[in-house]
């Protein structure tokens, strides 16, 4: 749910700051487009037509109309031209204000009049070399991967690595490997000669470590649901196809079988399921920040729960509201090998997926997270809801023939039958054409009859069906819809 925001009087109470200003309405339009940069440039934020700058006095716009196509000629004057929210006209005891919002996490870095700005406090600054250089990479405007080692020699490559990449993808043996890396952006020319760019070592490389020290996977299985000094641990290191393989056989090794009783029916499956944890592993080795050079990739197993921590907040315009929705990748050339050699797919990360995969194992949603510059991803092995135990849908179908169900019912119990649950939506899209009262009706009837169980409240409500004791417990009467 998107939160409210702050009325105007709220904010000007929280003082002018990084994500904060306010102008009158003769504010000039550079004034303006260089703290639409600023902002944009580091964390967004708001700001106000309206009130005074120096007391923060409530003194209101006499034409609004004009005021916000000065925001979008502003708006307009930036390179690239900022693309922004609709500006919000706003009344306050008869005064008319406009409220312009800067999001947060833009795609680009922004300049006005050929300046690279932040922000300082209330002040628009220009942004540091070395922070710009990290902006930029953030950003996907400059690439880290992309960039050549230097020192670095097309002799620092395995060639029986660059060999198997090529029979993979099923180049003819004629062709030159070399060729195939320069257009792969693992090898790029330098003053005459080849060198490699710091994707082709980490991918091919003989000692991708001695490059870049970070590009490594600390894995830890603990023996209980907190870090403590019980513990088996690997550091996973080789090139990044390497060391997919390496953490995907740790996790093999060292996680737990889980049994569930449901019914009768005894089942024995994997902790987590494989497929989840091959995706966040790949994820967190394909988009994670190889420009920070102090941390590496955490693996860490608990009683209770999987963790990835990836280093580097999220990318580009991902957040963690557009998450699953968002396409944008930190390092394309290593998504595109790890794509070629079956890895990953190159339209997006994979988190979707995840979801979808611990909901078939009836499993908790993973947790998403970013903190202390790290993005990490919490798979839970607690149980979401109990599965309906195979051979208990075989008799299913013929109990359900006596209940006089309606065809809709019918469908409904298909459904669950085939995905373990439904929710009011699926209901709804499954027959789109029926009143969401009547489809209400339908559920309610099939509880009374005892065929389904309703778990949750409100958005967050699902239906299951229920193990019946005895097939007679059912009741044969007719529906009254």
């Amino acid at each position: 749910m998107r939160k409210p925001h702050l009325t105007i009087p709220a904010l000007i109470e929280k003082g002018m700051g990084t994500v904060l200003h306010w102008f009158p309405e003769d504010v000039p339009l550079g004034t303006l487009a260089e703290t639409f940069a600023g902002m944009a440039n580091s964390e967004g934020g708001q700001v106000l037509i309206g009130v005074s700058p120096g007391s923060g006095k409530l003194i209101g716009v006499e034409n609004p109309d004009i005021v916000i196509d000065r925001t979008f000629q502003a708006a307009l004057m930036t390179e690239p031209p900022l693309v922004m929210p609709l500006p919000l006209l706003e009344h306050i005891d008869g005064l008319n204000f406009i409220r312009i919002s800067i999001p947060p996490g833009l795609p680009h870095i922004y300049t006005y009049l050929g300046r690279y700005l932040g922000r300082e406090g209330r002040h628009n600054t220009p942004i540091p070399p070395g922070l710009l250089r990290k902006k930029l990479i953030e950003r996907g405007v400059v690439q880290f991967e992309a960039r050549v080692v230097v020192n670095g020699s097309i002799e620092d490559l395995d060639s029986e690595l660059v060999r198997a990449y090529a029979d993979h993808i099923a180049l003819p043996q004629e062709e030159d490997l070399n060729q195939l890396l320069v257009r792969r952006n693992c090898l790029m020319r330098v003053d005459g000669r080849l060198a490699p760019t710091y994707a082709g070592l980490l991918l091919f490389g003989k000692n991708p470590q001695r490059w870049v020290p970070n590009a490594l996977v600390l894995a830890a299985r603990f023996s209980g649901s907190s870090l403590s000094d019980a513990f088996v641990k690997q550091e996973i290191t080789g090139t990044l196809p390497q060391q997919l393989r390496q953490a995907e056989t740790f996790v093999r090794e060292n996680m737990k079988s889980a049994v569930r009783i449901t019914g009768l029916t005894r089942e024995e499956s994997p902790e987590y399921p494989l497929e989840a944890v091959r995706e966040l592993l790949v994820n967190a080795i394909a988009h994670r920040d190889y420009m920070n050079e102090g941390d590496s990739i955490h693996l860490h197993i608990f009683s209770n729960r999987l963790e990835v921590h990836s280093p580097g907040l999220l990318p580009g315009p991902v957040t963690l509201s557009n998450l699953l929705e968002a396409r944008f990748s930190r390092n394309p050339i290593i998504v595109q090998v790890l794509s070629d050699l079956g890895f990953i797919e190159r339209l997006g990360y994979g988190l979707d997926r995840v979801m979808k995969v611990m909901s078939e194992n009836h499993l908790q949603p993973p947790s998403f997270q970013e903190t202390a510059g790290t993005f990490r991803v919490t798979l839970s092995n607690a149980v979401r809801y109990e599965k309906t135990p195979p051979k208990a849908k075989s008799g299913f179908k013929e109990r359900f023939k006596k209940l006089n169900l309606n065809a809709r019912q019918e469908q409904a119990v298909e459904f669950i039958l085939l995905n373990a649950r439904i929710t009011n939506r699926d209901y709804q899209e499954l027959c789109p054409e029926v009143h969401a009262e009547t489809l209400r009706r339908d559920l309610v009837d099939l509880i009374k009859k005892h065929v389904l169980i309703k778990i949750g409240s409100k958005r967050g409500t699902y239906y299951i069906l229920k193990e019946p004791v005895n097939p007679d417990q059912y009741s044969t009467k007719s529906s009254s819809i």
